[in-house]
């Protein structure tokens, strides 16, 4: 018993707690390491304060020697904190975030050194942009691109380094990363829905999408995880067979969190405080291991930082536990997945949470239009929802009885579904004196009463309202939730701005008051927007049959689902809110079907590997046990030795059938990849590996998974699922 895997086994049950204290509240540590807006006041001037916060709220541009007077202040606040260095903070299109580090040291001459950061540095940097996924935008000997200062989100230290969150573009201006385009979808639905809340209040000048996510990762001894090729390389368990207990017994899900998670988790939090995420809930999931953490709502921009932020700071602070996280969407089969929930809202510069109701009919009815265009834009454009949630390791969850299905539906409760159809029924054009009465007292009036007691929440709808804002609960834990949240924002803004010309054009074609006309154009949303409306239950066959019926996509794989990104519409949307021209958007199709291809191509070659130098000759080995087992029953009992060693010989021939399973499947495998290699057109490639490469991998894992019940176990040298779910 010296192999790896026991090796790791007695390591793992081995470990120490690592005892955490709370050292202050955690109001009095939230942000002590964010250069924010009272960090600012304190150490800019009046002037460099305003023109940062004209920056922020209004998209003014910053004079260079006000740039100087922030970059001098940053630095020696952030030189007070013992900060050496300093890195333009980003998120380019690989999931993952980028720094390059640069010291605020600088020689002088004559032996002399200083600490230097000025404007020019705090603005910008020039990371090599060929060495990131760009979809054709730059060619590899054009290297030059460009790190932007977003003043909207604060600069933060973590460890020894000043950290400033930028966007990343090419040379030529194009986006690079997740964070621009988002910037531009915000600023559209900022535009679009302070338009339309101006019909309800004239003082809104400006409103914000506000997010809050829920993330959810599984805990494993690093130990346990370096034992296995598969987590190591892809993030999940290519084979592996399920232990007895799972998580049918629900003993796992909000039960007491095991103390060392616990520890994990008050590190976490405490690091959070200091870097201003303001983390708030902490739980046992359903899954064993697996957990989650949840903040106060921001805003949008601000809060996809914060998460990806997080993720980055998980790693660093699971290494000090011996833990390592997983944030990839399944990583064990037969257990619940990890989703990150997207909450979303909008709230406006007065303090007024757009898709929450009022005490007034008149704040009801915003609601009304806000909560109604919402679900008008879902409907319009759900294929393009679908493709925002799509990734390699997201199909795995997505209609596994844990999740939404693939087919994108909205959910709103019984009670808000009977407000829709009585709003329905409402006379088109001019409203009578008692039908006005009756409609703001009998129908708007009572919105407030109903959500008090809404109807019980739909766990398998992808979009559903929740009291106060939707819910997109089908995004992936691993995903940045930049890529959902802008093509949610951007929806929502054109959709926005249709409905505002259809009001304007009925009052002043038809002479509607404003009433009227929003009641008008609300009623011909509805009826649009039916087939959206689901409340049944998405796991079931009978819900796919009704969705055909009623036109909904449902593209259950990566490659069929990204086609809508470069639909024609999609095209045209992107290009008109200003949030991405037609070279962006067909970039980021270019890279999401590469990164699937290369998904795909690494977990083949990863599971071709364990299951032909690992299993099969581990296999082997124990059948030569076997075999010399019943050599001996042999020499014992001469030609009645059959009887004696029957269930050895079916064993052996049992191995020998799963061993040459696991090595026809495999080399079916590794052609299907060299076919899929040698094609040029890289959405043929994607559809071949989805197709052809991607369904032989649950044949040899059958056979792999069998081989595991066979084999002695103290030759497996897989850790289980039995020693990953379950050692603490």
């Amino acid at each position: 018993m010296s192999t790896l895997r026991f090796r790791a086994l007695q390591e793992a049950l081995s470990r120490k707690n690592v005892t955490i204290k709370e050292i202050d509240r955690r109001s009095v540590l939230f942000g002590e390491n964010v250069f924010n807006q009272e960090t600012m006041q304190q150490c800019l001037t009046d002037d460099a304060y305003e023109s940062v916060m004209n920056a922020i709220n209004s998209g003014t541009k910053m004079d260079r020697k006000i740039a100087d007077q922030i970059a001098s202040a940053m630095k020696d606040w952030a030189l007070s904190k013992g900060v050496t260095h300093y890195t333009h903070w980003f998120q380019p299109l690989t999931g993952a975030t980028a720094e390059k580090h640069d010291a605020f040291f600088e020689t002088i001459g004559d032996g002399k050194a200083i600490e230097r950061f000025g404007g020019g540095q705090l603005v910008q940097q020039e990371p090599d942009a060929s060495s990131f996924p760009n979809g054709g935008i730059r060619n590899t000997f054009e290297a030059r691109g460009y790190t932007a200062w977003d003043p909207t989100s604060p600069a933060f230290i973590y460890g020894t380094t000043l950290c400033i969150p930028t966007v990343f573009v090419s040379y030529t201006g194009e986006a690079l990363d997740y964070k621009t385009p988002l910037l531009r979808a915000l600023q559209s639905v900022d535009q679009a829905a302070t338009a339309v809340a101006k019909y309800f209040d004239k003082n809104v000048k400006k409103v914000n999408a506000s997010l809050g996510w829920e993330q959810e990762y599984f805990l494993i001894d690093s130990a346990l995880f370096n034992t296995r090729p598969d987590l190591v390389m892809t993030g999940r368990t290519l084979l592996g067979h399920s232990p007895a207990k799972g998580q049918q017994l629900d003993d796992h899900y909000f039960g007491s969190i095991p103390l060392r998670a616990l520890n994990f988790m008050m590190d976490l939090e405490i690091e959070c405080m200091r870097l201003g995420i303001p983390v708030k809930t902490r739980h046992n999931e359903v899954a064993p291991n697996q957990f989650e953490l949840a903040p106060i709502f921001e805003e949008s921009n601000l809060a996809v930082d914060h998460n990806s932020l997080l993720m980055d700071v998980m790693d660093k602070v699971g290494a000090r536990h011996d833990f390592k996280v997983l944030f990839h969407e399944k990583p064990f089969a037969g257990v619940n997945g990890s989703g990150k929930h997207n909450n979303w809202s909008l709230s406006t510069n007065t303090g007024v949470n757009l898709l929450g109701p009022g005490k007034t009919p008149m704040s009801n009815l915003q609601f009304l239009t806000f909560f109604i265009n919402t679900i008008k834009a879902i409907n319009d454009n759900e294929e393009l929802m679908r493709a925002g949630i799509a990734s390699a390791s997201n199909d795995h969850r997505l209609g596994a009885n844990e999740a939404p299905p693939a087919i994108i539906s909205v959910f709103i409760g019984e009670q808000l579904t009977a407000v829709l159809k009585e709003l329905e029924s409402v006379t088109n054009g001019k409203l009578s004196p008692k039908e006005k009465t009756d409609l703001k007292l009998n129908v708007v009036g009572k919105i407030p009463e109903i959500l008090l007691d809404n109807t019980d929440r739909n766990r398998t709808s992808p979009f559903a309202f929740t009291g106060n804002k939707f819910e997109y609960r089908a995004v992936g834990s691993k995903a940045n939730c930049a890529n959902p949240m802008t093509i949610l924002n951007t929806i929502v803004a054109k959709q926005l701005r249709n409905f505002k010309k259809e009001v304007d054009a009925l009052i002043d074609t038809k002479e509607l008051k404003k009433d009227e006309a929003i009641f008008n154009v609300l009623r011909e949303y509805i009826k649009q927007s039916k087939n959206i409306l689901f409340e049944g239950n998405g796991y079931g066959d009978a819900w796919e049959q009704e969705a055909a019926k009623r036109g909904l996509s449902n593209n259950k794989t990566t490659p069929v689902a990204l086609k809508a990104k470069i639909s024609e519409k999609s095209l045209a949307l992107f290009e008109e809110m200003g949030v991405m021209n037609r070279i962006e958007s067909e970039a980021r199709y270019e890279i999401e079907m590469e990164e699937y291809v290369m998904r795909i191509q690494i977990e083949g070659r990863v599971l071709g590997d364990i299951a032909r130098n690992h299993v099969i000759p581990t296999a082997v080995k124990y059948q030569n046990t076997l075999i010399s087992n019943v050599s001996g029953l042999k020499r014992l009992y001469g030609d009645d030795f059959k009887m004696h060693a029957k269930e050895q010989m079916e064993i052996i021939e049992e191995i020998s059938r799963h061993i040459s399973q696991i090595n026809s499947k495999v080399s079916d495998m590794t052609n299907a990849r060299k076919d899929a290699n040698n094609l040029t057109d890289s959405e043929e490639m994607a559809y071949a590996y989805c197709d052809k490469v991607k369904p032989l991998f649950d044949d040899i894992r059958y056979s792999c998974d069998k081989l595991e019940l066979l084999v002695d176990d103290e030759l497996w040298p897989l850790t289980k699922y039995r020693e990953l779910l379950f050692t603490r």
